[in-house]
């Protein structure tokens, strides 16, 4: 798995590749808590290029967005693969995260 992080406007945008799973989870967890407690609360978490994401890596993301709508920020979805896409689905989130068609639109959404 590969993170990157870059600010677009006032949103951090974490862009993941690869396979999000038991072994890879907490990596993601720790990236994205590092954005939180630097008062990062407007994140989006672009999806593109995961190829796959275990029950684990949800977990990562549901206590994200936890943590920062308490301090009134958002975390927002980026073009999930088809994959991640059905797995979110399945999973019941799609009704708890915003997801976009694209970077731009999520980004363009704060």
């Amino acid at each position: 798995m590969h993170i990157s992080v870059n600010e677009v406007k006032r949103v951090s945008v974490m862009t993941v590749q690869g396979r999000v799973d038991s072994t890879t989870a907490p990596a993601l967890e720790d990236e994205l808590k590092k954005l939180v407690d630097g008062d990062k609360t407007q994140i989006v978490l672009d999806l593109k290029d995961v190829e796959y994401m275990s029950s684990a890596g949800l977990r990562a993301m549901v206590s994200t967005l936890k943590a920062v709508k308490r301090i009134t920020g958002d975390l927002r979805l980026c073009t999930p693969s088809p994959r991640v896409a059905e797995v979110l689905r399945l999973a019941g989130l799609t009704s708890i995260f915003n997801i976009y068609p694209s970077q731009a639109e999520a980004v363009g959404s704060f």
